[in-house]
């Protein structure tokens, strides 16, 4: 549990991070903007949903030398999930995994509650945190649906590649059809570019094809309709790389490399997004006087919403 932590009043927001291709920068994404937000003083966890344990590695903690990890918490209810808690960094927390949590797929095939396993472990937690960043698995299964069960908003992190851009079509629709199964409040909030060069020709098409479809999609009712490409991009940079392989955050290793000014921009452009929306969840509903809501316009039909791109 976190030192010191106090009870937020708002429900922690759960965002997964998710790219069925493998290597875009989804795990360095998912720990590097947890500590930024952990370093602007926002208390958060991240969830190793990735058999691979590649966000624990990075938090500086051996899956092999772990009692407990989240396996036991998806598969035994028994397990309190604040046992199980590491604390990487001031008000940074890891729920680690380890490469036994490929087997919980299998054992919970079974269960009728096997993708609402992950959702009670956070509500047993809730007050805890103010965010919930999960890293999931590079492949649609168990795992990976418990996360989108879960989670409020997918963020995508993708590199400004050709082959990348065709899998977030299939990304997206898989998100669509867990929103109408299993989770009708979960929206996208947009595309994280990774390792980008802002300098290729190709990259910059890329980005302006996300864009423009992002912007076609408005209106459209779909979960991706308020979603854009985030800025700043996340520049190319070896310092990103380097740190992993010594246990730490990119602000622990290389305060001062254009990663850590990269990520810290990030954090601070959706901590403002997020803030305006719990405002609006905070405050009183507005209540319309019966005499003045009837001298209202009348409602009109939306229009049709753009053909998607990503459905093609």
């Amino acid at each position: 549990m976190p030192s010191g932590a106090a009870k937020h009043t708002l429900p922690a927001r759960r965002v997964a991070l998710m790219n069925q291709k493998g290597g875009v920068g989804k795990t360095t994404t998912t720990v590097n903007l947890a500590a930024a937000l952990a370093r602007a003083g926002r208390p958060t966890l991240v969830v190793d949903l990735d058999p691979q344990a590649h966000a624990t590695l990075h938090l500086g903690v051996d899956p092999a030398a772990l009692e407990r990890s989240l396996y036991d918490v998806l598969v035994s209810e028994e397990v309190a999930p604040a046992l199980v808690l590491h604390e990487a960094e001031k008000n940074l927390a890891l729920l680690p995994a380890h490469t036994d949590l490929a087997a919980a797929e299998g054992e919970l095939a079974q269960s009728p509650d096997r993708n609402q396993r992950l959702s009670r472990a956070l509500e047993r937690m809730e007050g805890l945190f103010r965010y919930v960043l999960i890293d999931c698995p590079p492949s649609l299964g168990t795992l990976t649906l418990n996360a989108l069960a879960c989670a409020d908003e997918v963020l995508i992190p993708m590199q400004s590649h050709f082959l990348a851009l065709q899998g977030v079509g299939k990304l997206l629709e898989t998100v669509g059809a867990v929103r109408q199964s299993l989770n009708p409040r979960l929206a996208v909030t947009g595309v994280v570019l990774c390792a980008h060069d802002p300098s290729s020709a190709h990259a910059r098409e890329v980005v302006a094809d996300l864009e423009s479809f992002f912007a076609q999609s408005r209106d459209a009712g779909q979960p991706w309709s308020d979603a854009g490409v985030l800025r700043p991009p996340v520049r190319r940079n070896i310092k990103l790389a380097e740190c992993p392989s010594f246990g730490k955050t990119i602000f622990a290793y290389a305060p001062q490399a254009p990663g850590a000014e990269d990520y810290a921009a990030l954090a601070a452009g959706l901590m403002k997004t997020w803030d305006a929306h719990d405002r609006e969840r905070a405050a009183p509903p507005v209540h319309t006087p019966a005499s003045r809501a009837t001298t209202n316009s009348p409602a009109t039909a939306p229009a049709a919403a753009p053909a998607s791109r990503a459905a093609s």
